[in-house]
């Protein structure tokens, strides 16, 4: 026996159920994933011109006000610019890169499990024509094993085009289930594309509003930590007040 007939035998004893089954499963997890990501889009949902008048609104005000602002925003928009304010006292440019960083982060979680949907959907065709493939080859072995039926044998013969058609019909499933799995997770993967496209968007057009206050007024980038460093200063400064009468007094001792 050649591996041609080996496989074939191989093909045909397992069949394309076992294919159908597989893009089942995989259809689950996709339908899994697509449900997850539909919630996590949902749930970072907001009203970004809102949010972008009131960030220009609280900048006028202050960075707490701002920072604020952005905290009891649950888009993540608004966590990328929340970054940049946490640094902001330390000028435009340690915002930016802040701000940067955060927009890698957000962007990989809302591009996790994506790769899944992208990959079945690029192959689930392909293995719906692999069980296709199994179909037809059964199809052509029953016209085959008809072939080497005696004449005779009339019940043999009418039994074949039944077994052929049953392994045409299998082929056909077996290429409708893989289109079926294939196109959901292609379409739900080019919508959470577009979404990730304007959530990337709309991160940069908030950033540049941050920056464009730091960089026009650079002392509204110091006011924050100006307050906190103010202090110990007017501690040491009465503190050396306060001593400069001891060495004033202590120096009328020595004079007397």
């Amino acid at each position: 026996m050649n591996l041609v007939e080996w496989l074939q035998r191989i093909m045909v004893g397992f069949g394309a159920a076992w294919v159908m089954w597989l893009m089942i499963a995989l259809s689950v997890v996709s339908v899994a994933i697509i449900l997850e990501r539909a919630w996590f889009f949902w749930s970072l949902r907001d009203d970004l011109t809102l949010l972008a008048r009131d960030l220009k609104t609280s900048l006028d005000d202050s960075i707490e006000a701002a920072r604020r602002r952005m905290d009891a925003s649950p888009s993540a928009e608004a966590a990328v610019v929340a970054a940049g304010l946490a640094v902001a006292h330390q000028g435009p440019e340690a915002a930016e890169e802040a701000m940067a960083g955060a927009a890698a982060l957000q962007r990989m979680k809302l591009e996790r499990r994506l790769a899944y949907l992208g990959t079945l959907g690029n192959n689930a065709p392909f293995i719906g024509l692999f069980g296709t493939v199994i179909g037809v080859v059964g199809a052509f072995d029953a016209l085959g094993q008809a072939a080497k039926t005696p004449v005779a044998q009339a019940t043999s013969q009418a039994m074949a085009p039944q077994a052929v058609m049953s392994s045409i019909a299998e082929a056909l499933v077996a290429t409708a289930v893989g289109l079926a799995v294939a196109i959901p997770a292609v379409a739900a993967n080019n919508f959470f594309q577009r979404m990730i496209k304007s959530t990337l968007a709309n991160t940069e057009a908030l950033t540049r509003v941050l920056l464009a206050h730091l960089k026009i007024d650079p002392a509204f980038a110091g006011a924050a930590p100006a307050a906190a460093v103010e202090q110990p200063r007017g501690k040491a400064a009465r503190a050396s007040r306060q001593e400069e009468p001891k060495k004033g007094g202590a120096g009328g001792e020595e004079e007397r």
